[in-house]
Formats: C-alpha cells, sequence, structure tokens
C-alpha cells in the first residue's frame, strides 16, 4: 500500500500537467487524445487507490516480516559476493563504475539512516502500520546500498578492499535485519523500558556500520588519514613546555607566512578535488595534512619567540582553532564526495574553507611583524581567494537572502567598499599605517560580502528563468536545519572554550537561541502539514527535546555570566551535550526523503543569464585583488608616481566592475521581463478579442466547422480552470517569491492564445447574438483582470518589502477570480443546457478525491449542520420568491422558482438522510445515500445561482461598473496628492495642447454612454449592463487622458494640475452616482422615486461634464482659469451641500473632537478667500478653490457622521445639521462675492468680504459650540488646561518610574545604595542617574499632590477655567512636567550610553543640568497658586532639592571626568603658513558667530520672559529676576 502511496503521487502529478497541457496543444486530435488519456489515468489512479487500500487491510502486518525476510536476503547475497571476490570472479553490472556506485552507496547510506530513524519512533509509539511502511522503506534503501556495495567492491582493484567492504555491508545487513526483529518486538509489548533501551543500542551498532561502510570508499581512508595526521600533528600544541627555537625571529616569521600561504592554497585545493574523483580528494587531503604539519611546525616555532606567556598562550590558541578548522573542512570534503546532492553540502564546504582561512588570518596578525601595512593585505588577499569559489557554479543557494536583500546587501557594501578604497589612497599619501590597515580590512569585507550577495543574486536569477525547474518546497527545509546544526555546534563550542570572554559568550548563547527557535518553529509548522501521525508526533517530541535542553543550557549560561569559573564552565559543556545530541537527531529524522524538498535545476538559459553578474563579480575581485598588490607595494614606497597610476587604474576598474554588477542585478530581476512579455501578449489577445466583438456586433463572425461545440466548450474550460488554478501562485510570488515570478507568469500567459482561439470558436457556434457578446466580454473581461494582476504583479516584483504594491495585488487576484468564476459559471450553464456534464463529472471527481484524502466529519456535527440548511434554505425561499417577482423576462422568473423548489426536496431528502444517519452512525448503506443527496443539493445550488445570473445581467454590470468608478476615484485622490507635493510631471516633452483635443472627444462620448445609462434603466437587463460597461470603460479612458493632461502642464503649476483633476473627480464621481440611482430604478415605473434620483443623478452628472470641458478650455488662459477653477469649487460645495441635507445615514461616525478639528480648516480657507478677494491674482484664487473645495467636503462628512454618532441626542444632531448648511451657505456666498470682485473689482465689493467672513466664523464658532455639547456631561475637555495638567503630571510620573526600573536593569548591579567612592566614572554616573530617576519620580507625583490641593481649596477649577492666569499656571504644569519627564528619559539614555561608551560626558552633564532647570520650573509653576505651609507644598520642595543634589552631583562627577580626559584632546594645527592663518581666521569666525548667536539667545529669552510672566504676583517676579 505505501509503494503504491509512493507511485500515485508521480501518476497525480502526471494527470495533473496532462491536463495544464491539453489547452496549449494546437493539434485537436491531440489534445482531445491527451485529455481523454489524463481522464483514463485519473479513474485509473481512483480504482487503484481502492484496490491498494483493501488489499492493505488484508496484508498489512506482514510487512515487517517481508522486509525482515527481504534484508536477510541482501545478507546472503552480499557473502555470495565476497566468495566471488576471494575467488577472483566478481564482475561489475552493466552501467557499474566506480565513481558511480560509490557516489549511490554515500547517497543511500543517508537513506537508510533516515528510514532507520523513522522505524526507531514508530516502533516507540507502538505504531504498526507506519512501523510496517518504514521497515518497507528501510529494506528498500538496504537494497540500493547492497547494490552500490556490490558495484564498488567489483569496480575495485585491490581484493583486500573489495572484501573489507562487502564484510562492512554484511555487517549493516545484520544489525538492521536485528533492528527491524526488535522494532517488532517492541510493538508486541508498547512501552516496555528494557525493549526500547535494547531497540536504541541496536540502532547504534547500525549506526557505526553504516560509517564503516561509507568509509571504506575509494577515496575515504585518504581522508581518513589526513584526519588521524591532522589530530597527531595537534598533540605538539598539548605540551606544557615548548621545544627550543632552531631558527631567527625572521626566519620563523618568513617560514610562518610561507607555510601559511601553502595551507590557504591546499585548503582550496581540497575544495575543487571534493567536487572530482576520489583520487583527486585523496591527493589533495593527503598534501593538506602535510602542509598542515608544516604549518604547525612553524606556528610552535613562533610561538617559542613570543616575549610573554600570555601571548604564547594566544598564539597556542590560534595554533588549536586552525586544528580544528582545518579538521572540519576534512569533514566536509568527505560528506561532499560522498553525496554530491546532499543539501547546503557545498556551502558547508566553503564556509569550512573560509574558517581556515580567517584562523590563519588571526594567527598572522597576532604573531608577525612585518612591515607597514603588508599583513593586513596578505589577510585581505588570502580571504579574497576563499570567497572566489562562490562564483565558480552558482546552482544552490549561498545564503538566505532574497533578491531584493541581494540588491540591498551590493549598494551598502558597494559605498563602504568606496569609502575604504578611498582611505586606502588617502592613508597611503599620508603614511597613516594603522588607518590603511583598517582600510583594508574594511574593503576585504565589503568585497567578501558583495561576492556573497552576487553569487546568491546569480543564483535566484537562474531559477528564475522559465525555462529552469523550479524547486519544490518539502515538509522541511534540509539546508535550513543544516545550517542551524552546524550554527549551534560552532555556539556550543565557543561557550565552552576557555579563552571566550563575556561577550563571545553572550554572542554564543544568542545564537543558540536564535536557532533552537527556529528549529522548533520549524518543527510546529512540520507537524502541522504532515499527514503521517509518526512524524507528526516525532516532530512534536522533538521541538520539545530542543526546546528543553536549551532551557537548561540557558541556566548554566546565566550561571556562568555571573561567575567565568571552571565549575560553571564544566557545567555548561555537560548542558550543551544533550542539547547536540537532539539537534542531530532531528537533523537525521528530517533528512527523510519524504520530507525532503525537489531542489531547482537551472537551465542553459539560466546560467547565460547569470553569466552578466558572475563577470562582473569575478572582473571585480579580480581587479581587488590587483589594487590591494598594489597598495601593499605603495604604502612601503608612497612616493613612486608609476605605481600611483597603477593604483588609479585598479581603483577605476573595481569601481567600473561593481557598477556592472549593480546594473546587471538590477537588469536581470526576476520575472520583470516575462511580466513584459506577458502583458505585451496579453494586450494584443485584448485587441484580438475586440476586433471579433466588432465583426460579431457586424453580424459578420465566421462560423468554425472544423471542430464539434463541444470539443471548444472543453478547451475552454480546462483553459480556463488552469488561469484559475494559476491566480493564487502569481499572487503569492508576487508578494515574496520573486523566483516563482517568471515561471507562473510564462505559465499564464501560455493560455492567452487557446483561450482566445476556443472562445472565438465557441462564440462562432451561437446563432444567439447575446450570447456571441456575452462569451467575448467575458473574455475580454478576463484578460483584462489578468492584464491588472500582471501589471500589480511587476510592480510588486516579489518584494516582500514592498508592502505598499500587496493591497493592489490581493484586489487584483481577486477582480480575477471573480472574472473567472463568471466565464466558468456561463460555461457550465452552456453544458448543462446541452447535455455536457464532463466539467461537472470532473469537478465533483476532485471533490471525492480531496474527500478521500481528508478525515471524516464525526456523526454527532450532523445535527447541527442539519439545523443550519434548514435555516439557510428559508432565507434563500424568501429571497428567491421576491427574486421570481421581479425578474425579467418572465421565463427566468418562472425559471428561478421552479430551481428554488427543486433545491428545497434536494434539502427535505439530505435533512432526512442526516437524520437516519445520526441513529446509526455506521450504516454504510446511510452514509453513501448521505453522500449521494448533498452531491444532489450542490447540483441544484449552481442551478438556482446560474438562473439568478440569468435574471440580472444588467444590475450585475452596474455593480461591477461602481467598483471600476470608485477605483478611478480613489486614484485620482492619489493623483491629486501628487500634483499637490509638485511631483506630478510628464513623461515627455508634451504640452496640454496636445491632449486638449482627446479630453473633449472623449467628454462627448462620456455624454453619450449617460444617456444611454439612463435610457437603459427602462429597457431591458442586457442592454442596461452594455451601458454600464461602456460609460465604465469611458470614464477610465477619460480619467487617464485627464492625467495625461495635467502631466503635460508641468509641476511647476501645481494649483492648476489639481484643478483640472479635480474636475475629473467631479465627473467620475457623478458618475457612479448615476450608476447607482441607474441600478435602484432599473425595472421601476416612471413615476417611481428612484426615478427622479435617475433624472437628478443624470444632471448633476451632464453639468460636471460640462465644468470639466470649460476647466479644459479655460486651463490654458492664465486670465480666467482661476475665475473658472472658483465657479467648478462652488459647484462642487452646492453638490456637496445636497448630499449633505439627504436622509442618507453615513455607514460609520466619528468623535466630536474630530469634527472640531475639520472646522479649523475653514477658518484658513475663510482667510485665504477674503486675501484671494483683495489681492485678484489669479493664482491665490486657484489655490483659494483648492483649498476651499477640500475644507468643506470634510466638514460636512464629519459634521454628518459626528452628529448620527449613537450617543448624539436628536436635538444636537438637528443643531448640528442646521449649522453645517449655514457655514456651507455663508461660505458659498462669499466665494460667489470673491468671483463678483474679481469681475467688478471695486472696494465697497472687498469690504463686503470682510463681513461675509465674519458670518462664517460665526457658523464655525456654532458649529464647534455644538459639537461640545455632542460631547455630554461625562466627556472631558481635552483642551482644558487643567485636565491636561494632571494627565501629564500622571504621564510623566509613568515615564519616570519606567525609566527609573530601565537604569535597575542597567549593570553594573547589586551595589549599595550609600555613595561609594571607590566606584570608578561610570559606576558613579549609574548610581546618580538612579538618585535623580527616584528624586523626579517622587518630585512630580507630589506636583500631582499639589495640582489636586489646589482644586480642592478652589484657587484652580475642575471647571474648564477661563481666566488667564489659572491657564497660564496649568500650562506652565503642564510645560514643566512634560520637561522633567522628558530630561530624565534623556539623561537616562544619556548615563547608559556614556557607561557604553558611545556619548561624551558633556552629553551627560547637559542632560543633569535639564533636569534641574525642569525641576526648578515645576516648583515655581506650583508656588504662584498654592499655600507655601500646605503638606504637598513641603513635600514639593524636599523633592525638588533632592533632584537639585542628585543632578549638581552628577555634574561634578561628569565635569571631573570630562576635565581629566581634555588634556589628551588636542587642535590638529596646520604647520603651513597660510592654511595656518586660514585656520585661524576659521576659528575666530566661528567664536564671533556663537558669540552673537548667544547675545540673540538671551535677548529673545528675556524677551519670552517679559510677555509670559508679565501678570504673575511680583514675588514671583522677584524670584524670576
Amino acid at each position: 500500500y505505501h509503494s503504491f502511496l509512493v507511485s500515485k503521487q508521480p501518476g497525480s502529478k502526471m494527470v495533473t500537467s496532462a491536463k495544464a497541457a491539453v489547452p496549449t496543444v494546437t493539434d485537436q486530435a491531440a489534445a482531445m487524445q491527451l485529455g481523454q488519456c489524463a481522464k483514463n489515468l485519473a479513474t485509473c489512479l481512483a480504482e487503484l487507490r481502492t484496490a491498494a487500500q483493501k488489499a492493505h487491510e488484508a496484508c498489512g502486518p506482514l510487512e515487517i516480516d517481508s522486509a525482515l525476510n527481504a534484508v536477510q536476503t541482501l545478507k546472503s547475497e552480499l557473502q555470495d559476493a565476497k566468495m566471488a571476490t576471494l575467488e577472483g570472479q566478481l564482475k561489475p553490472l552493466p552501467g557499474q563504475t566506480l565513481e558511480k556506485c560509490a557516489q549511490d552507496l554515500g547517497s543511500t547510506s543517508k537513506a537508510v539512516g533516515s528510514s532507520m530513524a523513522q522505524l526507531l519512533t514508530c516502533a516507540a509509539q507502538g505504531n504498526e502500520h507506519y512501523t510496517g511502511v518504514a521497515a518497507r522503506e528501510t529494506a528498500q534503501a538496504l537494497r540500493t546500498l547492497a547494490q552500490a556495495a556490490r558495484g564498488v567492491a567489483a569496480s575495485t582493484v585491490e581484493p583486500q578492499a573489495a572484501a573489507a567492504m562487502l564484510d562492512s555491508a554484511c555487517h549493516v545487513m545484520e544489525g538492521s535485519a536485528m533492528l527491524i526483529h526488535e522494532a517488532h518486538q517492541a510493538l508486541v509489548c508498547p512501552g516496555d523500558a528494557e525493549s526500547q533501551q535494547r531497540l536504541a543500542q541496536v540502532a547504534k551498532a547500525v549506526s557505526h556500520s553504516l560509517n564503516n561502510c561509507v568509509n571504506c570508499l575509494p577515496g575515504q581512508k585518504d581522508v581518513d588519514m589526513a584526519l588521524r595526521s591532522i589530530g597527531e600533528a595537534s598533540k605538539k600544541l598539548l605540551v606544557e613546555n615548548l621545544p627550543p627555537c632552531s631558527k631567527s625571529f625572521q626566519e620563523a616569521q618568513t617560514d610562518l607566512n610561507h607555510t601559511a600561504a601553502e595551507l590557504n592554497h591546499s585548503a582550496g585545493d581540497v575544495v575543487q578535488s571534493s567536487r572530482g574523483n576520489s583520487s583527486q580528494l585523496a591527493m589533495a587531503s593527503g598534501k593538506f595534512s602535510q602542509d598542515f604539519d608544516e604549518f604547525l611546525d612553524a606556528g610552535i616555532e613562533m610561538a617559542g619567540h613570543t616575549q610573554s606567556k600570555d601571548d604564547q598562550i594566544q598564539v597556542i590558541g590560534n595554533l588549536k582553532n586552525i586544528s580544528m578548522a582545518s579538521s572540519k573542512l576534512l569533514l566536509a570534503a568527505k560528506s561532499l564526495s560522498v553525496d554530491p546532492g546532499a543539501a547546503n553540502a557545498k556551502n558547508l564546504l566553503a564556509a569550512a574553507a573560509r574558517a581556515v582561512t580567517e584562523s590563519i588570518n588571526q594567527l598572522i596578525t597576532l604573531c608577525t611583524q612585518q612591515a607597514p601595512g603588508q599583513k593586513e593585505c596578505d589577510n585581505a588577499l588570502r580571504e579574497l581567494e576563499a570567497v572566489r569559489g562562490m562564483l565558480d557554479n552558482p546552482n544552490e543557494p549561498v545564503s538566505d537572502l532574497s533578491y531584493f536583500d541581494c540588491i540591498e546587501s551590493v549598494m551598502e557594501n558597494s559605498k563602504v567598499l568606496g569609502e575604504s578604497m578611498a582611505g586606502i589612497s588617502q592613508h597611503c599619501k599620508t603614511g597613516n599605517v594603522p588607518a590603511f590597515g583598517d582600510c583594508v580590512g574594511v574593503a576585504s569585507k565589503a568585497l567578501c560580502g558583495l561576492t556573497e550577495a552576487a553569487g546568491q543574486a546569480s543564483y535566484l536569477v537562474g531559477v528564475s528563468d522559465p525555462n529552469s525547474q523550479s524547486g519544490h518546497q518539502g515538509l522541511v527545509d534540509p539546508i535550513q536545519f543544516a545550517r542551524a546544526n552546524q550554527a549551534i555546534q560552532m555556539a556550543s563550542q565557543n561557550l565552552v572554550d576557555p579563552a571566550s570572554s563575556p561577550s563571545q559568550v553572550l554572542s554564543a548563547a544568542t545564537i543558540v537561541a536564535k536557532h533552537t527557535s527556529a528549529l522548533c518553529n520549524a518543527c510546529r509548522l512540520a507537524s502541522s502539514k504532515t499527514a503521517n501521525p509518526v512524524a507528526r508526533r516525532h516532530f512534536v517530541q522533538s521541538a520539545k527535546e530542543v526546546a528543553n535542553t536549551t532551557a537548561n543550557l540557558v541556566k548554566t549560561i546565566k550561571a556562568l555570566d555571573g561567575d567565568f569559573s571552571d565549575e560553571n564552565r564544566e557545567r555548561c559543556r555537560v548542558a550543551t551535550t544533550p542539547l547536540i545530541e537532539a539537534v542531530d537527531n532531528l537533523s537525521t529524522f528530517a533528512s527523510n526523503p519524504e520530507f525532503a524538498s525537489i531542489p531547482a535545476q537551472i537551465s542553459h538559459e539560466g546560467s547565460a543569464a547569470q553569466e552578466p553578474i558572475l563577470r562582473s563579480a569575478r572582473s571585480m575581485l579580480d581587479s581587488s585583488t590587483h589594487l590591494l598588490e598594489t597598495a601593499r607595494s605603495l604604502i612601503l614606497n608612497p612616493k613612486d608616481p608609476p605605481t600611483w597610476s597603477i593604483l588609479a587604474g585598479h581603483s577605476r576598474t573595481v569601481s567600473d566592475s561593481i557598477k556592472s554588477l549593480i546594473t546587471s542585478i538590477r537588469d536581470k530581476a526576476p520575472g520583470q521581463r516575462e511580466c513584459d512579455q506577458s502583458i505585451d501578449g496579453i494586450n494584443k489577445s485584448i485587441r484580438d478579442i475586440e476586433q471579433v466583438s466588432l465583426a460579431a456586433v457586424g453580424q459578420s463572425l465566421p462560423r468554425r466547422d472544423d471542430i464539434s461545440l463541444e470539443a471548444l466548450q472543453e478547451q475552454l474550460t480546462s483553459a480556463v480552470q488552469e488561469i484559475g488554478h494559476l491566480i493564487d501562485p502569481i499572487s503569492t510570488a508576487a508578494r515574496g517569491e520573486a523566483a516563482q515570478l517568471g515561471h507562473k507568469v510564462t505559465q499564464l500567459a501560455s493560455y492567452f492564445e487557446p483561450v482566445i482561439v476556443a472562445s472565438v470558436g465557441l462564440a462562432s457556434k451561437h446563432a444567439d447574438h447575446q450570447q456571441q457578446m456575452n462569451i467575448l466580454d467575458q473574455t475580454k473581461t478576463l484578460f483584462e483582470s489578468a492584464l491588472q494582476m500582471l501589471y500589480a504583479a511587476k510592480e510588486g516584483g516579489g518584494n516582500p518589502k514592498a508592502t505598499h504594491t500587496h493591497d493592489a495585488i490581493a484586489e487584483a487576484a481577486q477582480l480575477m477570480k471573480e472574472a473567472v468564476d463568471d466565464i466558468m459559471v456561463t460555461l457550465n450553464e452552456a453544458a448543462s443546457e446541452g447535455g455536457m456534464v464532463g466539467g461537472m463529472v470532473e469537478s465533483i471527481a476532485e471533490s471525492i478525491g480531496r474527500v478521500s484524502d481528508s478525515t471524516l466529519s464525526y456523526a454527532t456535527e450532523l445535527g447541527g449542520l442539519a439545523s443550519q440548511v434548514t435555516v439557510d434554505y428559508s432565507q434563500l425561499a424568501q429571497q428567491g420568491r421576491l427574486a421570481a417577482a421581479t425578474a425579467e423576462p418572465e421565463e427566468v422568473g418562472s425559471q428561478i422558482k421552479t430551481r428554488v423548489q427543486e433545491l428545497g426536496h434536494g434539502c427535505i431528502y439530505l435533512v432526512q438522510k442526516a437524520g437516519a444517519l445520526q441513529m446509526s452512525p455506521t450504516d454504510s448503506f446511510s452514509k453513501r445515500e448521505l453522500i449521494e443527496y448533498a452531491r444532489a443539493v450542490t447540483e441544484k445550488v449552481s442551478m438556482v445561482l446560474s438562473a439568478l445570473q440569468a435574471g440580472n445581467k444588467g444590475t450585475q454590470a452596474c455593480i461591477t461598473a461602481a467598483s471600476s468608478v470608485s477605483g478611478i476615484i480613489a486614484d485620482l485622490d492619489t493623483t491629486i496628492m501628487f500634483a499637490s507635493a509638485g511631483t506630478l510631471n510628464a513623461e515627455n516633452d508634451e504640452s496640454f495642447a496636445d491632449h486638449r483635443e482627446n479630453i473633449l472627444k472623449t467628454a462627448k462620448a462620456l455624454v453619450e454612454d449617460t444617456k444611454l445609462l439612463v435610457s437603459g434603466a427602462a429597457s431591458s437587463q442586457d442592454k442596461l449592463a452594455q451601458a454600464a460597461q461602456s460609460s465604465a470603460k469611458t470614464i477610465t479612458q477619460l480619467t487617464d487622458v485627464v492625467k495625461l493632461g495635467a502631466a503635460s502642464m508641468g509641476s511647476e503649476d501645481p494649483e492648476t494640475q489639481v484643478v483640472l483633476i479635480n474636475a475629473i473627480r467631479d465627473v467620475a464621481k457623478a458618475l457612479a452616482e448615476l450608476i447607482s440611482a441607474t441600478k435602484c430604478a432599473a425595472g421601476k415605473a416612471a413615476d417611481d422615486p428612484s426615478m427622479y434620483q435617475l433624472k437628478s443623478a443624470a444632471k448633476v452628472m451632464v453639468t460636471n461634464v460640462t465644468s470639466l470641458l470649460k476647466t479644459v478650455k479655460a486651463v490654458e488662459d492664465e486670465a480666467t482659469r482661476g475665475t473658472r477653477a472658483l465657479e467648478a469649487t462652488i459647484e462642487c460645495i452646492k453638490q456637496e451641500l445636497t448630499f449633505f441635507q439627504s436622509k442618507d445615514i453615513p455607514e460609520k461616525s466619528t468623535t466630536p473632537e474630530e469634527f472640531i478639528r475639520m472646522t479649523k480648516g475653514i477658518t484658513v480657507a475663510t482667510a485665504k478667500a477674503v486675501a484671494a478677494g483683495n489681492s485678484a491674482q489669479q493664482e491665490d484664487v486657484i489655490s483659494t478653490a483648492n483649498l476651499s473645495r477640500k475644507a468643506i467636503s470634510d466638514m460636512l462628512t464629519t459634521c454628518k457622521q459626528a452628529a448620527y454618532h449613537p450617543e448624539v441626542g436628536e436635538d444636537v444632531r438637528n443643531k448640528a445639521l442646521l449649522y453645517g448648511i449655514e457655514c456651507t451657505t455663508g461660505y458659498i456666498d462669499l466665494l460667489e462675492h470673491v468671483l463678483l470682485v474679481l469681475q467688478k473689482p471695486t472696494a465697497e465689493q472687498k469690504q463686503q468680504l470682510a463681513v461675509l467672513s465674519k458670518k462664517v466664523a460665526g457658523s464655525v464658532t456654532e458649529l464647534i459650540q455644538t459639537a461640545e455639547a455632542m460631547k455630554g456631561s461625562e466627556w472631558v475637555d481635552p483642551e482644558d488646561p487643567t485636565v491636561i495638567a494632571e494627565t501629564e503630571l500622571l504621564g510623566a510620573a509613568a515615564s519616570i518610574e519606567a525609566a527609573a526600573k530601565k537604569l535597575e536593569q542597567l549593570k553594573p548591579r547589586g551595589k549599595p545604595k550609600q555613595a561609594d567612592e571607590s566606584l570608578d566614572f561610570e559606576e558613579q554616573i549609574l548610581e546618580a542617574a538612579k538618585s535623580i530617576a527616584a528624586a523626579t519620580s517622587a518630585l512630580v507625583k507630589s506636583a500631582s499632590a499639589a495640582q489636586r490641593e489646589l482644586v480642592a481649596q478652589g484657587k484652580v477649577g475642575s471647571i474648564p477655567a477661563n481666566a488667564v492666569d489659572d491657564g497660564q499656571w496649568s500650562q506652565g504644569l503642564i510645560s514643566a512636567a512634560r520637561m522633567v519627564a522628558a530630561a530624565t528619559s534623556n539623561l537616562c539614555e544619556a548615563a547608559n550610553a556614556s557607561v557604553q561608551g558611545h556619548a561624551s560626558e558633556e552629553k551627560l552633564i547637559s542632560s543633569a543640568k535639564q533636569v534641574a532647570a525642569s525641576t526648578a520650573q515645576l516648583l515655581v509653576a506650583c508656588k504662584v497658586k498654592a499655600d507655601q505651609d500646605s503638606e504637598a507644598m513641603r513635600r514639593l520642595q524636599a523633592a525638588g532639592n533632592a533632584v537639585k543634589r542628585a543632578s549638581d552631583n552628577l555634574v561634578k562627577a561628569a565635569q571631573k571626568a570630562a576635565f581629566d580626559k581634555a588634556e589628551d584632546n588636542s587642535v590638529v594645527v596646520k604647520t603651513k603658513f597660510v592654511g595656518g592663518i586660514a585656520q585661524i581666521i576659521a576659528a575666530q569666525e566661528e567664536m564671533l558667530r556663537k558669540e552673537r548667536e548667544l547675545e540673540e539667545a538671551r535677548k529673545k529669552l528675556a524677551h519670552i520672559r517679559q510677555q509670559q510672566y508679565k501678570f504673575l504676583p511680583s514675588e514671583l517676579r522677584e524670584d524670576q529676576s
């Protein structure tokens, strides 16, 4: 049965692929044959599944015995092969070679290990079914392993080596047989601890045998010998006393540099040979171990020359690191040579090689004394050589970076590289060797980052090519598991390394936590996705083990962080062991092929697309290498002009290659080229369908007689279904999977032509003209929605950070789904009428397959579901009766009624069978009947839907058109924002005159569409649908040409652009209202109220189109365009007022505060209107028109929303609406008077402007008072100074308390509260800052208490006070409270930064002084009203004094430290005469400027104080003076 499940997956994929290919096959006979074969295969698979399931039920328990027999047979075969080997008779089978068999054995050994891990898990859980499956998988993997072992032995020349291989394979078989036997025993008594222990022991023995088998492979022994050689050589580092030096320091240094270069080169050879044959790997690993031995001797010799014991320990430590890195390199090479296809194996090998290089560089940096700048350049050159391999064969991901992350990385690193290259050149000139070395190091890191990003980007470009085979994500990502495993092991080593510093321990702990968390999340996701219950439990259990062992490790790390003792470090080492074991076990289990992903395969075209990126990256590395070599010689001899010119040439080459790299990466962005090609293709398809539609309108569409109607129907259905299946994948790819975008878009484009051919052929077969147009229109709608989807996908580009495009992508996907659904409904309806049920049968078959793959619902849920069906049908029947009564023609109404009744009968039978099944849940006959009736109900529901769809084509078209127009209005609002910001520009040099005629022509076409729309309300649904679609299309065209016209005017005149766009927005808004009115009036009598609304909406539409035409004609006339804009604004405001006066209740409500905020815009607009009337300048008038339109619109909207708030009473609502109308009419009067002034500018007319503006101001005041009344008695005034004072005081207290807690968490901890003179400066800062935080917290709380006391005494009212002094007092208290909180927060940040060495003492002093100053201001603010002898005032004074003392202490401490450091600060004085004079002049200029600024600031402060405190009591003024 399991074998069937394995074979079913490719069979199902073949069916899916065949169905997807059918629409693209041009040969009709071949397409039909392929489609029929796919259906037959699907049927056969379903039947085979049933038969296999029955066979499994009968024979399932025998699988374990069968697997055991198979393994024992394999053992016998291997023993026979060994005998043949000893006799010299063993020959390889046809097609077997040593290399192929070795690779098969290596990869199969992993599969054996994984299947055995699953076998252990299944047996431990007592699951007999999955234990049998795992035993069968193990036996199959062992069969492959035995064949590979036999092939290796037969191809090996040495008989002893061949016999050893077969012996080890026999041991594997023997152990595996015992493992399967023990697993069977464990099933007999599940939970028995003894049997579980035996099982684990046997599994370890098998794992050991597997490793021995792999180690018998050619080349593996040599690698093992090299590993042992490195281990033996490394023992030299464990001696207490180093041997005496035999060479001079210079000789030892030269020897070390030479052997380091040889070892680094050998590491590169190992990397290359691991991808070749076994002999190459054997030779390279031997050479590597030999070079390592020589390097180690040179390093020990160098350690003997060190001056101090500490330096010697550091050198030996670095040599140990190199030894460890070298061993890891050989292990990674061994792993890759065994299984070249293993996930992430190449990346792990490259990382190991880089680790060797980095550790060599650290040692060289530590213990060589070369000429200036030489070792830095040598280190950088070694690093560049190590990363060069990333560009050799980019067929695997280099990192986790997405394509857009790669672009960001390239941009950042190129900037860093540019700066460091400039620094290298500059420091060569000045001879600044330390800075030169730093720049070389930074440049090397940037180049490595650029190379890594280029390698990853080239991989993504190759994978995204449509000709490449995109990979498929598996249940888990083995690369993620492998990386996490390696990172956790490395971090664990750093944790227990005695040389690790506290910061390194903290970093290692962070890495462990990050990767274990990622593994636990991956396990959680995998457990939720898999249908295998054993795997699900194992993933959950593994996640628990990893989490528990991580928690234990974190506890020991915390103890180690507190005390770095040997005992704590040993505890930490012990805690890492179970974590590493848990992660290893999880990685082994996750490597099961069942869970694995399918890697991508890059095509030749994909490789060609990679080449520009790789070429640029290689050029960058080559030129950078030459540049560093040149810089190395130049730092020694900076006076050599020819070398300088060579350096400049290399620098230019580096710069050019990086520019080329950036350009190549941007040009090759995944999916963009495919999107452009698909957009061109779909535009062509739309043009083709439009031509066919014209032919259909003219009754001249040629009939296609070479194919049957049913074949065309099937072709179109299958093509549209495939398009529907691609919508979600394209949407997902466009939002965050750039590598998949090109594949999916190309796949979508392949269906355009088949859809065109099939839809045109299908239309030609229909005699009914309406049916022809329906099919063609729906096809066109599908293409237009697909075009919108492609534009959105192209803009998204697969960038997850481009969140602004995600909404557009989702909207386009939804529209496309609706278009697919519409055309499928039409096709299914036509198919059912013609008796063609193939598509429906197929759909039901898919559903049956889904049902069989999922778990069955409990019978106990049937009662609730039956009840829900009853409720839903009663609602449907009520609505269906109304729909049938109003539908036209009458045949449609009759059809709706009949189909709803048929659905009711089906629901009755369904509910009855549900009840019967509840009575006897195990009755299989009742289950079958229930399923049959459920299918019947589903079919009848689709019939009801098709009947309803046929009855409201026009209404549906109106809804679609209204949605389109709504989108246009939103787009115009965005365009207005761009225009207002001055960023709306034309793409080429064009004038408005180029677009004027097009605008006028399109506007007239829209008027004609409007007439058709109005008349369509009284005619048939078909005409209404045509009119709605036509009007939506025309308004789209008109919007586009107006936007082009506005852009052509240039961003120098944004106000005029806004006027023009506002005019088309008014037209679009009126059209939306007209379509809505048409939809409501459709089919109504001539005297129905909705018809009057329709006529009114039509008048508004005509008015707005006329206004647009006038605006277009006047927009280039500077003398009249302001007047025209004002007229359009007045008309717009009148229309807004009409809508405001309607009885429609707004969909949402708003708060009175928002309403008050919106009235402020009217005040600004009124002032601007008066100014425009007085100036009579056209620019001012245009600006006023645009501002007035927005201000009044916003006010009316928020006024109505606030008035209809649920908590607002009827009388207040009526007042608000009345004053809103009065304010708007007053403002209209004002604008009309401005219009009059522009025409007849007299002094009397201008004086009248002030009168009208006062009238508007009065209305605004009444509106604000009404808004205040809306709040009710329970509301508080947010603008009330007293309320703000109390709120700010409490907020300040909370802020300060939080800051104090933050300071408490800062290290060092555990210090006594009293002052301690022995503390160093950082600790004094923290103690003083904590004191200030505590004191300011008490101070602000005391100020809050003083505020409440004042209210209680009646000196300050709790009701909003209008007295100036009380308001000033409250404002002063608010300001002071805010300043105290902000200053304390700044102090904490400065203290924290200063302790960490990121901030100066001056910043700390400034922060502390600010705390003291704000405290004094708070005290003064409270003294104004408070009783000097009150308890609160005394507490306030005490708290203020505490703050002042703490601040003074901190200032003194910081000043002392600053004074101590002052000696280190020096000014670099230029030695040349002219430069020195310029420096003096610049310093004097800065001094004079600062003095002048200081004097101005003093005057300003004095003036502010005079104005602010002139009303305060005299004693307070004396205090301030």
